[in-house]
């Protein structure tokens, strides 16, 4: 249940409009054990990393320098040391201490963005002892069977996490012009919690010069694929191939109420939620729904991604239509409506606008009834 709540290990550097900079310069400091040992500053996209720059630790010291286009995150690695010390760079000059044997209480000094950072660090740091009391409590609960102390812990894990929620928002709000927010909105794209004009707004509220980095950039492409699949946003028609090869349309088949139901064989939520989408097939098909399951099927793990999709259609007992590329999530069809994890749901009118999105179980069957009965 308890995720460990990560500190957002983001090392800012200064903004600074009083001396144009050629560059950055990181002045890093390191602990003895350091010494002699190979230094990398690294920038990381993905699954791609690309070394920046290079040295060895010598007398406790290593520099980086270079320069950035815009400012964006990096990771300062020592070799055979876990983990990385996350540095917001910067065309600055900065500094940091290193202890490789608590790496991630490095902190970087210098200018106002490591300001705003070290404000939002210093709540993440208490909100992770928070999570690590509550763990310990929720497991000595679990090992003494108190069912009623478990729920009640379970509770106040629910409302740190809405609380930090909360805060979160209200420090991108407020800091529109930090680097560090940008970020914290990126980590939240996917958060269902947040709606998409909430959103949207908080990234319209950003200055231009936020935007205009490589994490603006990404979340105004996010934010504009997530736009097009918003409740109240009329669905571009689309197609792929049934099981049998023939070619099907979301128009073909669109009933009064539709539901697009992303999934796939190899999912387990969702063979978990398929009962439920047969009973409410079953009880309002007559009435006019309609469902169009788009299969994300075609993972490299599945050695006959075709035979696995058809099986499980036969095995669960889906009578409605169904489509797949057999691209994974690659799948034109998960792309134009940014699928990003499945189970997920699309209801439709019959102009084909979205109702509702990411309704399961009791929640889907209540919202068909009240569109159909």
């Amino acid at each position: 249940m308890f995720k460990k709540i990560a500190l957002l290990g983001l090392v800012a550097l200064a903004f600074s409009c009083a001396e144009e900079k050629n560059g950055f310069a990181i002045n890093a400091s390191f602990n003895d054990a350091s010494n002699g040992k190979a230094v990398k500053l690294l920038k990381v996209e993905g699954q791609k990393q690309e070394v920046i720059d290079s040295t060895t630790i010598t007398d406790g010291k290593a520099v980086f320098e270079g320069s950035v286009d815009s400012p964006d995150i990096y990771f300062i690695q020592i070799d055979q040391v876990r983990g990385a010390v996350p540095v917001i760079i910067e065309n600055e000059t900065m500094t940091v201490d290193i202890n490789s044997d608590s790496i991630f209480n490095a902190r970087v000094q210098g200018g106002k963005e490591n300001k705003v950072f070290n404000t939002y660090q210093e709540y993440m740091v208490g909100l992770q002892k928070q999570n690590q009391a509550l763990s310990t409590e929720f497991r000595t609960a679990q090992q003494s069977q108190d069912t009623a102390l478990v729920a009640e812990i379970q509770a106040r894990y629910m409302s740190m996490v809405d609380d930090n929620l909360a805060y979160d928002l209200d420090f991108m709000k407020k800091n529109n012009d930090a680097v560090v927010s940008v970020l914290i909105l990126e980590r939240h794209l996917a958060n269902q919690k947040v709606s998409f004009e909430e959103k949207q707004s908080i990234y319209d509220n950003f200055t231009d010069d936020i935007k205009n980095t490589r994490v603006g950039k990404t979340i105004a492409e996010s934010l504009a694929a997530q736009s097009a699949t918003a409740v109240g946003s009329v669905v571009k028609d689309f197609s792929a191939p049934n099981p049998e090869g023939k070619t099907i349309a979301l128009s073909d088949v669109k009933g009064k109420v539709t539901i697009i139901d992303f999934w796939a064989a190899w999912c387990g939520p969702c063979r978990k939620e398929n009962p439920n989408l047969v009973k409410v097939y079953n009880k309002y098909n007559e009435k006019g729904l309609e469902i169009l399951g788009v299969s994300l099927d075609g993972t490299p793990r599945q050695k006959d991604a075709k035979a696995e999709w058809i099986a499980a259609i036969e095995k669960d007992g889906l009578a409605w239509h169904q489509v797949s590329n057999l691209d994974y999530f690659n799948d034109p069809i998960a792309k134009q409506f940014n699928i990003q994890a499945i189970p997920a749901t699309y209801i439709l009118d019959a102009e084909g606008r979205i109702i509702a999105s990411g309704l399961r179980g009791q929640a889907l069957e209540d919202k068909i009834g009240q569109l159909l009965n």
